[in-house]
């Protein structure tokens, strides 16, 4: 798993070489990445963002427990080289239809409400990558409703 997660920032542009619009291994890491970077907007990611982030993994891609971890700490080492999130985004806007990408803004809002409130920086980052993943204002804040559904947190008015 490590290789081919390796490999898919190697060859940002191509499409993968059995001609499919992406691979599994390309959504897990982007999807990763992008979820870590919504949790270090505080500069840092604590164990319940961790948590939440290897939550929704397992349950979003089906992954077993070493799987999750394994590309959480792929993912925690990948952003912290650089502030590649653009390419990430690049990666997913790129490869994956509409209704997945609706799907991992829904995982980004997740992480984003994990501790029960947004920050201003989450909140940003949360417009720029919508924007960046080609998802509607309309389609984000939907996404948004049903992450602060689950995690109890009230709409604001």
């Amino acid at each position: 798993m490590i290789n081919r997660i390796k490999a898919l920032f190697g060859d940002r542009g191509g499409a993968p070489e059995d001609g499919a619009r992406h691979s599994v291994d390309e959504l897990h890491l982007a999807a990763a990445a992008l979820l870590v970077e919504a949790a270090r907007m505080d500069d840092r990611v604590d164990e319940h963002e961790r948590a939440r982030i290897h939550d929704l993994l397992r349950w979003r891609f089906g992954l077993a427990e070493a799987e999750a971890d394994l590309l959480i700490e792929e993912a925690l080492a990948e952003t912290a080289r650089s502030a590649q999130w653009h390419g990430f985004a690049e990666v997913i806007r790129a490869r994956f239809d509409e209704a997945e990408r609706i799907r991992l803004v829904e995982m980004l809002w997740d992480v984003a409400y994990s501790d029960g409130e947004l920050h201003d920086l989450e909140a940003s980052l949360m417009r720029r990558i919508s924007g960046l993943l080609y998802v509607s204002d309309r389609d984000s804040g939907t996404a948004r409703k049903r992450a602060m559904a689950r995690h109890g947190v009230a709409p604001q008015g």
